[in-house]
């Protein structure tokens, strides 16, 4: 039987597959193809999952939440098709998120970029830490940019980075890409498990951006906001936003 590394891998990688299978037929195009991947992607997980981990709970974006869930230790939090509209688009910056999560920790992970053919998993070497570049750059999103990440890159004098999913967003910081991601506009546990759970393995910092740890497997999967980065520059970051938000009107 696969390890629960293996099978998040696994998982992730054929749901890639699927995918970039379905977008390369020319059969779908634009909004239509990402809906058509949100249900083929999460049906092949949630069948994947019942048949190879029949007694675990799964979380996933595309079904409702079943409060049975909440009894378990063990709960799967997927996101099928992370960045639809990338997807939609043919763009390289969507991801698919396979996480494990045990008494609420984020411990498995693997994060497909299947337009790259990249897959990243809670197994994967760590990453050498670098010292905060200058300018650093920071991950924002394409279209939503959130204020307290434009707040910080302003104080930091930091490039700015647009970039699809979260997935995509969170592996650029391992892929040596960008240097920081700090999300605030909202997101839900499936956005962020199986990015947070890689990015720990990798040596990485992952938190809430009050610096509180991410927790998952809860009640109300709403998740609103994260911080990805290098070990060392987490204090001063958290410090920003701490000095942002306590002195502006900017929200969470």
């Amino acid at each position: 039987m696969a390890t629960d590394t293996e099978l998040a891998r696994q998982l992730a990688q054929t749901t890639g597959e699927l995918l970039l299978t379905m977008q390369r037929s020319g059969l779908f195009s634009g909004a239509a193809l990402g809906k058509a991947g949100d249900r083929v992607a999460n049906a092949f997980i949630m069948a994947a999952l019942a048949e190879n981990r029949p007694e675990d709970a799964i979380l996933s974006e595309e079904e409702a939440a079943d409060p049975v869930r909440l009894t378990r230790r063990r709960a799967w939090i997927v996101d099928p098709l992370d960045g639809t509209r990338e997807y939609g688009e043919a763009r390289t910056d969507w991801a698919v998120h396979i996480a494990l999560s045990q008494d609420g920790r984020p411990e498995i992970g693997a994060v497909a970029l299947p337009g790259l053919g990249l897959v990243f998993t809670t197994q994967d070497p760590s990453p050498a830490l670098l010292a905060l570049p200058n300018p650093p750059r920071m991950l924002v999103s394409r279209t939503r940019p959130a204020a307290e990440a434009l707040a910080v890159a302003d104080r930091l004098g930091a490039a700015l980075v647009p970039m699809g999913s979260a997935g995509a967003k969170a592996m650029a910081v391992l892929r040596f890409e960008a240097d920081i991601y700090l999300h605030s506009g909202g997101q839900y546990e499936w956005d962020s498990c199986a990015p947070v759970a890689v990015a720990l393995a990798a040596g990485l910092h992952a938190s809430r951006i009050d610096g509180s740890p991410l927790v998952y497997n809860q009640e109300n999967p709403y998740l609103p906001d994260l911080l990805i980065c290098r070990k060392p520059d987490a204090a001063k970051i958290l410090a920003l936003i701490a000095d942002i938000k306590a002195n502006s009107h900017v929200s969470a």
